[in-house]
């Protein structure tokens, strides 16, 4: 899968180009590969101010919201057999010391959310259609009022499940990921690691940030673009990463989930 001992992305795997695609205007002239090597290196004053931010956020949330959590195990529980949680080896990314500068590492880690599927479903489906989606043959349900990319009619969906994604519930549990560290509110969404094996390489900039639960992508694209759509929504926050930008998408998740539009 192109992770090494260390659990780190391995050469190989930086050098493998899934979809052929070519980066889009501006990913390839100067400015854009200056912008790319500086989106790696680590600004210490905005990560310790996010980790702030994240870790006083999280909790209260997770004090808030904890009686529509325990609501929600429950109903897992009752509507279908296995854990109420998910768990996944995703891909993240950690902030690594190298001489006397920070830079970021793909790293993999276990990311938690409600289980909104039948227990042990097969990825296979998923994997297929996560292929067709980097490659650009995936086809768009038209069925809705906007072209959505994402599986419909998946049978491995539970009732309860539904009414999760559709809401956006089955990702609260990844507040535990944030307040760990693993993950920030706002940032990239953690991939499994097979997306990240079609990656080309102009891709792999989104992983210059901690992934999030919330971001551009999830606010302004959320299955209704194109996979090289989504990847330019999560490198321009790579690029433009800061509290106010963090402060401002926050704001603008609420009324996103509301509408909840493109959630799958």
């Amino acid at each position: 899968m192109g992770i090494n001992r260390r659990g780190t992305l391995s050469a190989s795997s930086r050098q493998h180009h899934g979809s052929g695609a070519d980066a889009p205007d501006g990913f390839e002239t100067e400015e854009g590969e200056r912008a790319a090597q500086a989106s790696a290196h680590v600004d210490l004053t905005q990560l310790v101010i996010k980790r702030v931010l994240d870790t006083v956020l999280s909790s209260l949330l997770l004090a808030l919201l904890s009686p529509l959590m325990i609501l929600v195990w429950i109903l897992i529980k009752l509507d279908s057999r296995g854990p109420a949680l998910f768990i996944q080896d995703r891909m993240g990314a950690k902030a690594i010391r190298n001489g006397e500068e920070l830079h970021w590492e793909a790293r993999p880690f276990r990311v938690l959310k409600f289980r909104s599927m039948a227990d042990d479903s097969d990825e296979a489906r998923h994997r297929a259609y996560i292929h067709e989606f980097v490659t650009g043959t995936a086809t768009p349900n038209t069925e809705e009022e906007h072209a959505t990319y994402k599986l419909v009619g998946d049978p491995r969906i539970t009732r309860v499940g539904t009414a999760l994604r559709r809401t956006s519930v089955d990702e609260l549990p990844q507040l535990f990921n944030v307040l760990r560290g693993e993950m920030s509110l706002v940032g990239p969404r953690p991939v499994p690691i097979y997306e990240v094996d079609e990656y080309d390489e102009w891709h792999f900039e989104r992983l210059n940030a901690l992934p999030g639960i919330t971001g551009r992508w999830q606010i302004y694209g959320r299955g209704r673009v194109t996979f090289d759509e989504m990847m330019e929504m999560d490198i321009s926050y790579v690029r433009d990463q800061s509290l106010w930008l963090d402060l401002k998408l926050l704001a603008l998740t609420i009324p996103a989930v509301i509408k909840g539009s493109g959630a799958e």
